[in-house]
Order: C-alpha cells, then sequence, then structure tokens
C-alpha cells in the first residue's frame, strides 16, 4: 500500500508511478509537461529523472511521485531497480514509429516478470498525435493490444497538451473514490472525478466533480487492485 500521512482531516497517499519506454518517445517531456504545465523538445534523461506532483481529491491527496527512466538499450537492464514498488506504470510509444510499441511491448514483459496482475496499473500511451501525417500505429492497433493485456489506453500529445492530464489522473483514479484508502475496481466502473486545473508555474492540479473519459478507452478486461 502507497505510505501514508495525515495533513488536515484527509490523508495524504505516496503514489509511485514510472514511465517506461524508448529512446526519444517523450517520456520525459510528458512529465514535464505535466508537472510543469511546458514543453521541451528534448529532454535527454541520464539513468533516471524525478518529478512530483499532488492531486486534491475529495477523499484524499495523492503525491505522485514519477518516476522518468532512460530509453537507451544501456540502461534496461537497471531500469528494475526504478520501477519496483511502483503503483503505476505509464508505457510510452511514438504513433509515428512503430518500433518503439514494439519496445513497450518488451517492457511490459519486464513489468509482468515483477509484478503479480494486481499490484500495478498499467497505461499504454500513444505519444505525439501531434505527428498524425507522420502516424505508423494505427490508435486501432494499440487499442486492441491494450485490450488484450488489460491495460489502459490513451493517445497523448506532451507538444500540444493532449490529454497529458488525462492520462496521468487515469492510473490515479482507483484511488478517487474511496475514502479511506486503495480499493480494488473494476476498469470498466472507474468514477473519474477530476476537472483538472493546473496553476501555471505550481505543481498543484486541483480536481472538481466532472467527467475526463474523453479519449480514455476503458477496456472491460482490467481489474486492478493496489496493495
Amino acid at each position: 500500500m502507497p505510505a501514508t500521512s495525515l495533513e488536515g482531516i484527509n490523508p495524504t497517499y505516496i503514489y509511485k508511478v514510472v514511465l517506461l519506454g524508448s529512446t526519444s518517445v517523450g517520456k520525459s517531456s510528458l512529465a514535464y509537461r505535466y508537472v510543469k504545465n511546458d514543453f521541451k523538445e528534448s529532454l535527454p534523461t541520464v539513468g533516471c529523472s524525478f518529478f512530483t506532483q499532488t492531486l486534491n481529491l475529495e477523499a484524499a491527496t495523492i503525491k505522485l511521485e514519477i518516476w522518468d527512466t532512460a530509453g537507451q538499450e544501456k540502461y534496461h537492464s537497471v531500469c528494475h531497480l526504478y520501477y519496483r514498488g511502483a503503483h503505476a506504470a505509464l508505457l510510452v510509444y511514438d504513433i509515428a514509429n512503430k518500433e518503439t510499441l514494439n519496445r513497450a511491448k518488451l517492457w511490459l514483459r519486464d513489468l509482468e516478470k515483477e509484478f503479480l496482475p494486481d499490484e500495478i496499473v498499467i497505461a499504454l500511451v500513444g505519444n505525439k498525435t501531434d505527428l498524425a501525417d507522420e502516424r505508423e500505429v494505427a490508435t486501432e492497433e494499440g487499442e486492441e493490444f491494450a485490450r488484450t493485456k488489460g491495460l489502459l489506453f490513451m493517445e497523448t500529445s506532451a507538444k500540444s497538451n493532449h490529454q497529458v492530464n488525462n492520462i496521468f489522473m487515469a492510473i490515479a483514479a482507483p484511488t478517487c473514490t474511496v475514502p479511506g484508502g486503495f480499493k480494488g475496481h473494476n476498469h470498466s466502473s472507474l468514477c473519474f472525478r477530476c476537472n483538472i486545473s493546473q496553476g501555471r508555474g505550481t505543481n498543484r492540479s486541483n480536481l472538481g466533480c466532472s467527467n475526463i473519459r474523453e479519449g480514455f478507452q476503458a477496456l472491460p478486461k482490467a481489474s486492478f487492485l493496489l496493495l
């Protein structure tokens, strides 16, 4: 179970998220856009980078610890040190480079060796939708693979800020509806209470009570328990 502390009335949970994928798929850009609400074309990662973000939910405060791993092959053998103990993982590929989807599938195999099926929330993320004219991976291909493996799925663009907040909220969603802790939820019935308004220059997102299902594929096979 994530580390817990009490701040005021609502508890605070520390929730570890790891980003995995090939080099240059935009993992660092996604994390930077989410936390800083800004975009940088090049953010080289050596080993691992670390970001934090705070979500104020109705029942609790969630502090996301975002571990952004390097995509180069030379770091692959040590990446398990970074994703050990994670509560969620984003498997990121570039929609304009099909080989990066194949690499994401290999990262999934590594996660399957490290975690039991109900120990981690995993999302497959097709990044760089701003490169639609260069697309090599159809939306349906990524969606179908996610469906067969019981993963969350969404396409994003760190550059245009398309669904970046949504994907991070989607992996935190199992915590949203449960006062006092983390419970198992069937993926098809997750409640998203979010209406995210992220302040510029801050690491804080305020969540209200509207729906962010746009672009998020509910894949009924998935059922997750965060321990």
